[in-house]
């Protein structure tokens, strides 16, 4: 299962990258295309900016950082995904979504000192974001709902942690009667 968390990650990535080559080839910056739109309604549009700070733009012009920590979480998840491998499939693929997500940003960080967004929901005042983001987003929600919802322990681990609690004193008196 390792293996095709791995393989997810790249084809995650390829789509994110594919993407972003689209949208700067075909759309200038600051340009936009409407997709979706009744009447005087927009509901959907691509709009080509660029971003050289985290969510909402702040940290602008702080790259190395935004650079720094993506790569060491994306490690630590790559990591983390390696010794949960046997674990639930649900799992891993959430972590492969938010690896994935932020090496698609971390990428454009590197190669362009910014991020390319391009996807703009018209009927809420919201930042214009990129797939990459919508993994990471996807991948915590479903990573929290594993956590909160599905993580169990493992029966081996719950047996050594009841073999390995202390005897109270009440139970050495009820023994002795």
């Amino acid at each position: 299962m390792f293996v095709f968390s791995l393989v997810l990650i790249a084809v995650l990535i390829f789509a994110d990258q594919l993407i972003k080559i689209i949208v700067d080839s075909c759309i200038d910056i600051g340009g936009v295309v409407e997709v979706i739109k009744f009447g005087n309604f927009k509901l959907f549009s691509l709009e080509h900016v660029r971003n050289s700070g985290a969510a909402w733009s702040i940290m602008q012009g702080k790259t190395w950082f935004l650079v720094g920590v993506p790569l060491i979480v994306c490690g630590f998840g790559v990591y983390y995904m390696y010794r949960q491998k046997d674990k639930s499939r649900f799992q891993l693929v959430s972590l492969a979504m938010l690896v994935a997500g932020g090496i698609g940003n971390l990428i454009d960080r590197i190669r362009l000192h910014e991020v390319i967004d391009y996807i703009k929901f018209e009927p809420v005042k919201f930042p214009v974001f990129n797939f990459a983001d919508i993994c990471v987003v996807v991948g915590a929600l479903m990573f929290a709902v594993y956590i909160i919802f599905l993580d169990k322990p493992d029966k081996k681990s719950v047996a050594e942690e009841e073999k390995s609690e202390p005897v109270s004193e009440e139970t050495t008196e009820n023994s002795d009667e």
